[in-house]
């Protein structure tokens, strides 16, 4: 599952994402790009968990 992230600029947003998804829903590998904006979720489809999780974070998930 892939969502887009237009406000995940750098590194550290990228790894707050990850840790943030990867926290709350257990056993879910994450990849997050701040070049591409695009946050890879694998290991859940529970796409308003994720979007839940990352709109906690401090960020704006869309589908990708």
């Amino acid at each position: 599952m892939t969502l887009r992230v237009e406000d995940m600029t750098c590194g550290h947003c990228a790894g707050t994402i990850k840790k943030a998804i990867e926290t709350g829903l257990p056993g879910t590998q994450v990849e997050a790009d701040p070049a591409s904006k695009l946050v890879s979720v694998r290991g859940s489809t529970d796409l308003a968990s994720i979007k839940a999780l990352v709109t906690k974070a401090g960020y704006t998930p869309v589908a990708a």
